[in-house]
This record gives C-alpha cells, sequence and structure tokens, in this order.
C-alpha cells in the first residue's frame, strides 16, 4: 500500500455516515464537533459555511469540505444568520438546537431548492490521528473547478446518484464510494499544498521522491531495524542531509516517526485481531513483548492487553447503538 491509503486505513474505524439533502431558505444547521471528519459537497445550489472562527465561506456548485478534526461548524443560506447556533463574537450567542432552522425538503421536489447537500462523517480513532491530518488547516475547501480533480467529480456524482435513488448493492456501494471519496478529497489537499510556493509539511514529503521512497519502505517493514544511514541511502542522500530534510519535512525524525508508526500499527492490530501480543510486538519491530509493552504504554497510556479490552468495549457498544437506533 501507498503512504496515503496507509495513513487512512490506520485512522479509519467503523462505517462512514452520509445524507443527501435539498433545502429551501432562509434555512440553517449546525454540525459537530463530532470525533471524525465531517464533509460536505454542494451538488447544486449554493450556502454558506460559518465556522466557530474566521469568516464565513461561500460554497458554490461542486465544491467540496473537509473537516478532518469534526471542528464545530454550521451551513447556512446566507452568511448573516445568528441562528446559525455557533456563538461567535460577531453574532449574540442564541440557544438553538442542531438543525433546528433547517427545511429539509423531499429529494423529488425541485421548485425553491437553494441547496442540494451531500454531508457526511468519518469515525476516526483519536489515539492514531496521524500527523498528516494534524497538520490539516481545521477546514479544507476545495473550489469546483473546470477540468480540475476528474476523479473527486466521479466519485461526487457516483455517490450523489446512489444516494438519491436505493438500488441493489447500495449499502455495499456506499461505503466503498465514501472511501473513495475520502482518498480523492486527501489526494487533492496533498498535491494542492505541495504545488504552493513555499508548501511544506507532508504534502511535500509525499511529493519528494526521496523522502516519499523512506515513508513507503517504514510504513511497508516496520518490523526491520532500520538506522539512519540505510533510511538515507534509499533517499540518495547522507545521512544528516537526510534527517535534516525527513525532520523539516514530516516533523519528527526518522527513527522517532518511525517508533510511531510501530506502535500506531501495533494499536490497529489489536483492535482488529486476535493475534497474541508477542506476534504482534515482533511483526512492528520488538525483540521482546516487555520491550513492545513498555512503548506501548509509553505512547497510549496504557498497557496494550488493556487497550485491546477497552477498544473492544467500545466497538461493542457502539455496534449495540447502532443497532438500536
Amino acid at each position: 500500500m501507498d503512504v496515503l491509503s496507509d495513513v487512512i486505513t490506520l485512522m479509519r474505524t467503523g462505517r462512514p455516515l452520509t445524507a443527501r439533502e435539498r433545502k429551501c431558505g432562509p434555512w440553517s444547521e449546525r454540525h459537530g464537533p463530532f470525533p471524525g471528519a465531517g464533509f460536505h459537497v454542494v451538488l447544486r445550489g449554493g450556502c454558506w459555511l460559518i465556522p466557530h472562527e474566521g469568516g464565513p465561506i461561500a460554497l458554490g456548485t461542486g465544491d467540496v469540505v473537509l473537516l478532518p478534526r469534526g471542528t464545530e461548524h454550521a451551513l447556512a443560506y446566507s452568511p448573516d444568520l445568528p441562528y446559525a447556533g455557533i456563538p461567535r463574537a460577531d453574532h449574540a450567542p442564541l440557544e438553538v438546537s442542531p438543525r433546528a432552522d433547517a427545511e429539509v425538503v423531499p429529494l423529488g421536489r425541485t421548485d425553491g431548492v437553494s441547496v442540494d447537500l451531500l454531508c457526511g462523517a468519518y469515525q476516526l480513532d483519536q489515539d492514531r490521528t496521524h500527523p498528516l491530518l494534524a497538520e490539516m488547516p481545521d477546514i479544507v475547501h476545495l473550489p469546483a473547478t473546470v477540468g480540475s480533480r476528474p476523479g473527486l467529480r466521479s466519485a461526487v456524482d457516483l455517490l450523489g446518484a446512489d444516494l438519491e435513488q436505493a438500488r441493489p448493492g447500495s449499502s455495499a456501494a456506499l461505503t466503498a464510494l465514501l472511501d473513495l471519496l475520502l482518498i480523492y478529497i486527501m489526494r487533492a489537499y496533498t498535491e494542492d499544498s505541495a504545488d504552493r510556493p513555499g508548501g511544506w509539511g507532508w504534502p511535500v514529503a509525499l511529493a519528494d521522491t526521496g523522502i516519499a521512497t523512506v515513508l513507503h519502505s517504514m510504513h511497508q517493514d516496520p518490523a526491520r531495524p532500520w538506522t539512519v544511514q540505510e533510511l538515507g541511502a534509499q533517499a540518495g542522500l547522507s545521512r544528516a542531509a537526510f534527517a535534516r530534510r525527513f525532520t523539516s519535512m514530516v516533523g519528527q525524525p526518522p527513527l522517532a516517526y518511525l517508533t510511531w508508526w510501530r506502535l500506531a500499527t501495533a494499536a490497529r492490530m489489536l483492535r482488529e485481531s486476535e493475534a497474541p501480543l508477542a506476534v504482534i510486538a515482533s511483526r512492528v519491530g520488538y525483540s521482546s513483548q516487555f520491550a513492545f509493552a513498555n512503548a506501548f504504554k509509553r505512547q497510549f497510556g496504557q498497557a496494550p492487553g488493556g487497550y485491546r479490552k477497552g477498544r473492544r468495549d467500545e466497538l461493542q457498544l457502539t455496534g449495540t447503538e447502532q443497532t438500536a437506533g
């Protein structure tokens, strides 16, 4: 797998949620905060995104928005609606229930519709937030531009069509399409950020052939006893030059990132598999279960066995709540 796919696989938990709605103005609704990543796609018409901090953002047909940390925000017919429910310096805080001012109209109706929206959220494990996601802004706005991001546009069109009319296989297709949408959004963000003058951080690291090769090697074989010199040779740089370049782009020294990746991978295995602790320790590069347990506890604040049990209990509780709902 490539690094971006690894990042998404590492963080994702549960099934993504989504809904398609049409609204008539004036309307507003509040979203978040949510322990994951939210997204909005404007399929037709326009509206405003009102963040908790900062100025309102105009959204038009084809625009895509990702909120990597599920930040509280509102969507509204107009940027001047104080009843969007977001306490802000320029609005008097009002007690408004989420979505209370939104008029949802049937998808079959087209008269008087101000906007056709696709909204949803991805559940993310907050203990395994990858540095790529952590350094993204609270709001990633990808405006529609003719001829740009054809893959993203195709995913949006397929999602909208599947949500508008249920067909055989829609449930499986929806999950796959939502995963595809997240990949295309993050790909667009990293590519756009890497192309900006003075760009830095993970987008630039993924666009740098040498650093991207090293990241891929770490991800593909975390158990290997990598040295900075070996990694630098893969990047075609001296040990010192590689260490400086990697740290400036990724935000951590090479071996510190490798340790983080090993333990984050172990956390996913603890949650998703029944593999014994000794097997997991070996697969992520620890020579003994004791050394692995100590490193894991330093990173996550609890022993691997306790982490596994706690996450299994959470998963069962979530499944029960979804079934009851």
